[in-house]
Parts: structure tokens; C-alpha cells; sequence
């Protein structure tokens, strides 16, 4: 509770500095030339508390399109339904509810809706899946089908398709007992991790190190974790070295947006960086699935002897789609076939999120690399031509969930402001 309360107050204090910063921005700002479409259609994006959203929704509208935002009820109060570049902005059940699809069949009917690009959360990626068996025959979906979502949103499945095409992962297996570690001969010289298949918002940066010098250790610890059949664990070679991650757009098996960027276990920095290893992987996975949908992988480059194994796969945008914030032709590239690959330009800035950027120049060490970082970086959300979403999403819609945490009595573990919630056990 005492957290809770000083984050309150903390935002509070700050809502003059982000006024100023707001009407700066605003009387600075133009809004950015655009490619418009010669066929204006309606999209709907889903996730619309997320900082993507908001990204895809102000691209389509610039390329001439009409968005529809939807989010769940629990996020209502997101800033980013106060943008420019949405239209019409509506609550639907969450993913999990069992009219969760029908609603979006309806809105789909109702707004008239072309494209449905989800911006799925981790826990939604599937049922969007799902729910595009019922939208398919309304509007096109920019999603992979349920067995496409299912078999790659499963680690150690989509380890196992990446090894059947020669591609690099680390040694794995998929645990479904605690015993299994018992038995598990571990390499001489290697170590282990365990990682929960489902969606783990807080245990995922857990990396406890298992290994053959550790027997009691690798015993306790997945013993700990609740490894079941109906709730599998992978054990994963842990591999030292340099983590980058990627967004990409595919439709049927081709790459049509890509970015890749350095990343962490905690990842809000977003700027372009050149792995043609990493790209060659990409592609070659991609176009083995003949799929349309996003595609992101993590990937590590291994300290030891500089190959890039692929980590995982998450059926869902990347929040490294901000990186293409100048970028005109993102809404075609989504929306056309055949569209030639595109890549952030090299003009843009990386991306940040200031709150975030602020509270490690307080915490952190290196305070003049922080500083080069805020200088020489933008603001995810922040843009001149479209400045309510910034404003709302510090000093509404957080502080919207944080009071709503402490009418529960709820604890958090971080405020997110990248994917505009607060992270906390069993979250989405």
C-alpha cells in the first residue's frame, strides 16, 4: 500500500512538468508527411493500452486509414483512447471470457471493419487466435491461425521446428514432473534454466542457474515451481552472451517488417541495430510457416563462439514497432502483399519511455549515459501533432489501476509504462 500511494503522489508531482512538456510539444510539433492509401480502409487494433497500439493506430491514420481501438474493461481509462489517431474507441471482455470473440465479430460488424490487427498481450496471443476462426469470413486478420499461434507460443514446440530446419536453439527439454530434473543428465561445463511455457509475468526473470554441480540445488528449486503436465516448464541451455530482440509483419511466409534491436530481460529501449544473422534466422523460419501475422523472436549471440541462437517466439507486435514511428509506408506494409521489406529509417531516433528513462537516472549508476540516452532518443508516446495520449497514460490511466490496486489491497511488482499496466502475479 505505502508503494502505491507514493507512486500516486509521485505522478501527481509531476503533472505540471508533463502539462509543460505537452504544450511544448504541441506547439513544436507538425504532423509528419504521409503516404495515403488510394483505399482508405477501417482496421481495428486490440491491446489499445498498450504503447504499440497506439503506435499502429497513429500509422494506419496517417496512411488515410480509420482505426478502431478496443481494450478490456479493466484498462478503459487508457490514454491512448484520447488520440488523434483513433476514431472510435470500445471495452470488450477480456481474451479469456468466452465472449470475447463474438465481441469482436460484433464491433467488426458494427464499425464495418476491414483488417483486425490484435496487438495481443502475452495471455491473448491464442484466443486471438482463436477468435479469428469466427472473424475470418468478416475481415482479413492479421494473426496466424490457432495451430500456427499454438505450436510457436510453445517454447520447446517451436525449438523443436526451428531445429527440424537447421536453425540454432539451445539444447532444451520440455519438463512436465520435477523428477525429470532429477534424471536429467546435465553436460559437464553447461548450465540450465527453467522456464514456464505459459505466460510468467513476474517468475520470467527468474534465471536460477541448474548444473551438474548442483544436484540439491536443481531438485529444490524445480520442486518449487508448480511443473505439471497441463502446466509444462522447458529446460533450456543457458547460454552467456549479448540478448537481441525483433518485431516482424509476415503475410503468407513473407517478411515485410522486420526491426531488431538490443534487449534485456527488462527491455524499454528500442533502436535499430544490423544482425544479418539474425535476419537470415528470421526469414527462414517465417517462410517455412506460410503464415500471416507478427512474429517476434529473442535471440542470444553467444559470447562463447558468437552464433546467435534463437531463445522464443512470441505470436504478437514487439514493442520495437516504435522504432518505425517516421516510418510512411508501415500502415502498406502491414496491409499489402508483395510489399518490399521495410526497415526503420535510419533518421529515426531510438525509443524510450521517459518515466521509465527518469526513475533510473535516479537509481542507476552512469548517469551521463542515461542522460545521452534522453537526449538523443524520443519518447515512445510523446509526439507534438498528437499529445494527449502522453499526458493521460501517466496521470490517468496508471494512476486509474493504482487506486484501483489499492482499493483491493492488491501489491504490484513494477508499473510498466510501455504496456500500460501494472506487472503483478497473475496479471495479463
Amino acid at each position: 500500500m505505502i508503494r502505491t500511494v507514493a507512486a500516486l503522489i509521485g505522478l501527481t508531482v509531476t503533472l505540471p512538468v508533463d502539462l509543460a512538456a505537452v504544450g511544448l510539444a504541441a506547439l513544436r510539433g507538425t504532423r509528419p508527411a504521409t503516404h495515403r492509401t488510394h483505399s482508405p480502409q477501417t482496421i481495428l487494433i486490440s491491446g489499445g493500452k498498450m504503447t504499440k497500439a497506439l503506435q499502429l493506430a497513429r500509422s494506419f491514420h496517417l496512411a488515410g486509414h480509420r482505426v478502431i481501438l478496443v481494450e478490456s474493461a479493466k484498462y478503459r481509462w487508457t490514454g491512448h483512447r484520447f488520440s488523434r489517431a483513433v476514431d472510435r474507441f470500445h471495452c470488450i471482455p477480456d481474451p479469456g471470457d468466452p465472449g470475447y470473440a463474438q465481441a469482436l465479430l460484433d464491433i467488426v460488424r458494427r464499425e464495418g471493419v476491414d483488417v483486425f490487427v490484435p496487438v495481443a498481450s502475452p495471455a491473448a496471443s491464442i484466443h486471438d487466435a482463436d477468435a479469428r476462426a469466427l472473424l475470418d469470413a468478416h475481415c482479413e486478420v492479421i494473426h496466424g491461425d490457432a495451430d500456427i499461434v499454438r505450436m510457436v507460443d510453445d517454447k520447446s514446440r517451436f525449438s523443436e521446428h526451428a531445429a527440424s530446419l537447421g536453425l540454432l536453439v539451445p539444447d532444451f527439454r520440455r519438463i512436465t514432473d520435477p523428477a525429470q530434473i532429477d534424471e536429467f543428465e546435465f553436460p559437464p561445463g553447461r548450465e540450465y534454466i527453467l522456464k514456464r511455457i505459459s505466460y510468467n509475468p513476474v517468475g520470467r526473470m527468474d534465471l536460477t542457474r541448474l548444473s551438474a554441480h548442483t544436484p540439491e540445488r536443481n531438485s529444490t528449486f524445480a520442486r518449487s515451481l508448480h511443473i505439471t503436465e497441463d502446466d509444462p516448464w522447458i529446460l533450456q541451455e543457458f547460454i552467456a552472451g549479448q540478448e537481441y530482440c525483433t518485431h516482424g509483419t509476415v503475410r503468407e511466409g513473407r517478411l515485410q517488417v522486420y526491426g531488431c534491436c538490443v534487449s534485456s530481460a527488462f527491455q524499454v529501449n528500442y533502436a535499430m541495430v544490423d544482425k544479418p544473422e539474425i535476419l537470415r534466422w528470421v526469414d527462414a523460419f517465417v517462410s517455412s510457416l506460410d503464415t500471416t501475422g507478427q512474429l517476434s523472436f529473442d535471440f542470444i549471440e553467444s559470447a562463447a563462439d558468437g552464433q546467435v541462437y534463437a531463445i522464443e517466439c512470441n505470436p504478437r507486435t514487439h514493442s520495437a514497432i516504435t522504432m518505425f514511428y517516421d516510418q510512411p509506408d508501415l500502415a502498406a506494409a502491414y496491409l499489402e502483399d508483395d510489399h518490399p521489406m521495410i526497415v526503420p529509417r535510419p533518421t529515426a531516433r531510438p525509443t524510450y519511455w521517459i518515466y521509465h528513462e527518469l526513475w533510473r537516472l535516479l537509481t542507476e549508476g552512469n548517469r551521463a549515459s542515461r542522460l545521452r540516452t534522453i537526449f538523443r532518443g524520443k519518447d515512445a508516446i510523446l509526439t507534438g501533432w498528437d499529445p494527449l495520449p502522453y499526458l493521460l497514460v501517466h496521470h490517468l490511466q496508471i494512476p486509474s489501476l493504482l487506486v484501483r490496486n489499492l482499493a483491493a489491497r492488491r501489491g504490484w511488482s513494477r508499473i510498466d509504462f510501455n504496456i500500460g499496466k501494472l506487472v503483478e502475479n497473475g496479471g495479463d
